[in-house]
């Protein structure tokens, strides 16, 4: 029985050891990788109870501590009836990050991205 959880255990350790070494590894070469930035397109549509918090809870969770990296945040407003343009406009004033746009433009950007 001793053999046994010693067996267990040591196992354990190993695959612990493994996945510390892996993750050492990958976070070296993620964070060498050099890159023109972050951007992030959300298209919305009536959703003006959840946008607010969607986008600042986006900046905060996952990109807080990060925004030198952070290009742009493109809200694509696809012809919203009720106050989302505007919330997201007054979210822009206070992040220069958050740009609204209408979907002709974001598909003219999409068009237009160098694939080199």
């Amino acid at each position: 029985m001793e053999f046994i959880i010693h067996t267990i255990f040591w196992t354990l350790a190993l695959y612990g050891l493994f996945e510390i070494i892996k993750n050492i590894i990958y976070l070296s070469t993620y964070t060498n990788f050099k890159s023109d930035g972050i951007y992030v397109i959300v298209a919305v549509k009536n959703q003006e109870e959840k946008i607010e918090g969607f986008l600042r809870s986006t900046l905060f969770k996952i990109l807080y501590g990060k925004e030198e990296n952070l290009k742009n945040i493109m809200v694509v407003d696809l012809k919203s009836t009720d106050q989302t343009k505007e919330i997201v406009k007054k979210l822009s004033q206070e992040y220069e990050c958050i740009q609204v746009i209408n979907w002709k433009e974001c598909k003219d950007i999409m068009d237009n991205v160098d694939e080199s």
